[in-house]
């Protein structure tokens, strides 16, 4: 996991936004694509509901395994995304380069 939150290959991200909201997405640079999300040249989700902080990682092998896990998370329901970023977080040194 530390490998995936220093951009190695494709990530599936899962964003704490404002309101308690989730965000899903992929990326091959997690801290290019943190910053944009931040600076509001992300998602239009994430311009409308700012993120706070990225919750979980999980590394995949290429865009197209990236792809389809993000699909999967994106069907689970907010209690299940949340118990999935319990499984895929971030250890408290990564946390704290990836919270607002």
């Amino acid at each position: 996991m530390a490998d995936a939150a220093a951009g190695a290959g494709w990530v599936l991200y899962l964003l704490e936004c404002e309101g308690g909201s989730t965000y899903a997405g992929i990326t091959n640079d997690l801290k290019k694509r943190w910053d944009a999300h931040c600076t509001g040249r992300g998602a239009r989700y994430t311009r409308m509901c700012p993120p706070l902080k990225v919750l979980a990682v999980e590394a995949h092998p290429d865009r197209s395994a990236a792809s389809r896990a993000e699909w999967q998370l994106k069907r689970l329901s907010p209690d299940d995304k949340r118990r999935w970023a319990g499984e895929h977080a971030l250890d408290r040194a990564r946390q704290a380069a990836f919270t607002r």
